[in-house]
């Protein structure tokens, strides 16, 4: 067993999202979103499933709260429901909705958590996507004053606040493969909406930075980890060719104040990224106090040779479309097991490179691991207890892999398991669990897992004895 200390400063934390378990989707004012929308759409999602009552946390948020208080956590990373704080996207504001966030915040500084609270987690008011989307430079600027609504509201209450989650999600797996809300199958409207997912950003750090200047800013990326399946000039250039949709399309506005110019030759066919008007880039490289990583599995590609049938194993769900656009060349190539439940590979070393480049390439950019977690069949047994080993051998590597990274240099400042409940995991809905506490979606009963007992303990002594392989 190779022993790891984490620093009394160090993070530990938990991580949901509104949708996926707030339930009371037509309560107290809340609109329609483009998960409501899609939820509801038939064929959209397993079985139908849809986030209408989900974890009924709308309804259990103290005892919600009690939870994660027991398990000894310092943070816990939310998300605000844009329609319910204000339904249309635009106009007026829900009082309601304000205030629920308002007691959630109060509810956690009463239990000394901090409050890390995220602006968009994909539910887009309805309306705005009828008006266009995240296609539409005005969604943006919609959000701008979201921003300042919801921030002038809860003030300097909320210690981080994070303008995005995924935005890669949002913009490829709804606009381009359509496999999330809203559904479409654009590559030139996925494109745009890149870019309008970035400038959102840049115009809402900066409500932030005016109305919050104690608090801490962040957002939170997806960002891959993607290998050749060669170190052949056809396979690496690959590599760099999915690096720049899934990466740097990101990293290159928000941390460099420009996008990769390899990345608007690849896609000069798609679009001539006229959507980008002069200072966008100025204006979403806001600087950051802490960038979120969110880390599940890695990708292997190769160059297509033009002749075998394409493989498309990269993880993110079928469709007849692709996420990523310009690729067409590129290969998605399976990778050995062992797998979780939503079929991806486990691959902690993974996470210590991810880590490591980031740490070289943005030196002064302190992180923190914002979502890591795994869905498994989780099994009720006879006396009562889930004992998820396979889950808590997951989070046991991959804190060993970060812990690995901190060691080399890596200024990782936090770790939020996704997540803290079971939940409604988007096209999959109630089939996959990645929570530590198990939710019994007929009767909401709550039950610890033995990771929940094993994480609590982590929290408390800094102390993870992690496995060798």
């Amino acid at each position: 067993m190779t022993q790891h200390h984490f620093p009394e400063s160090f993070v530990w934390g938990s991580a949901t999202a509104a949708y996926q378990i707030e339930g009371a989707a037509t309560e107290d004012g809340r609109g329609p979103s483009i998960w409501d929308t899609y939820s509801h759409t038939p064929g959209r999602t397993l079985n139908g499933d849809t986030g209408d009552v989900a974890a009924d946390h709308y309804h259990r948020w103290a005892d919600d709260l009690g939870h994660i208080a027991d398990l000894g956590l310092g943070a816990y990373r939310f998300s605000i429901s844009w329609p319910r704080v204000q339904p249309g996207g635009s106009g007026r504001f829900n009082q309601a909705g304000i205030d629920f966030y308002s007691r959630l915040v109060d509810g956690l500084l009463e239990r000394g958590v901090r409050p890390v609270a995220t602006m968009y987690h994909w539910d887009l008011p309805q309306e705005l996507e009828d008006a266009g989307g995240w296609a539409a430079r005005e969604t943006a600027l919609r959000f701008q004053e979201y921003a300042a609504g919801i921030v002038g509201a809860l003030g300097d209450r909320v210690h981080t606040w994070t303008t995005l989650n995924e935005p890669w999600c949002s913009a490829y797996l709804g606009y381009a493969s359509g496999v999330h809300a809203p559904g479409r199958t654009e590559p030139a409207a996925a494109l745009a909406a890149v870019h309008h997912l970035n400038l959102a950003h840049g115009l809402a750090g900066r409500v932030v930075r005016e109305l919050a200047p104690s608090a801490e800013l962040s957002v939170t990326l997806n960002l891959h980890v993607i290998r050749g399946a060669s170190d052949s000039a056809a396979d690496q250039d690959a590599v760099r060719r999915i690096d720049a949709l899934a990466n740097r399309a990101f990293l290159g506005p928000m941390l460099d104040g420009e996008y990769p110019a390899d990345l608007l030759a690849d896609t000069a066919s798609v679009t001539d990224w006229s959507f980008v008007h002069e200072g966008d880039e100025k204006l979403i490289a806001v600087p950051l106090d802490v960038l979120g990583v969110n880390y599940y599995s890695s990708t292997l590609v190769r160059a297509w040779d033009g002749v075998s049938a394409r493989s498309d194993a990269d993880g993110h769900g079928a469709s007849t479309s692709t996420p990523w656009v310009a690729a067409d060349n590129v290969d998605f190539l399976p990778q050995p097991g062992p797998y979780t439940a939503m079929g991806w590979n486990i691959d902690p070393p993974a996470l210590t490179e991810l880590l490591l480049r980031l740490q070289r390439e943005y030196p002064s950019q302190p992180m923190m691991i914002t979502e890591n977690g795994a869905a498994f069949d989780d099994v009720v047994s006879a006396d009562g207890r889930i004992h998820d080993e396979r889950r808590i051998d997951y989070l046991r590597r991959h804190i060993g892999a970060m812990a690995d990274a901190r060691a080399q240099g890596a200024d990782v400042r936090g770790y939020f398991v996704w997540s803290l409940l079971d939940n409604f995991e988007w096209g999959y809905g109630y089939d996959r669990r990645f929570g530590i506490i198990r939710v019994d979606y007929d009767t909401q009963v709550r039950t610890w897992k033995d990771s929940a007992h094993w994480y609590q303990r982590l929290a408390a002594t800094g102390e993870l004895d992690q496995a060798q392989d």
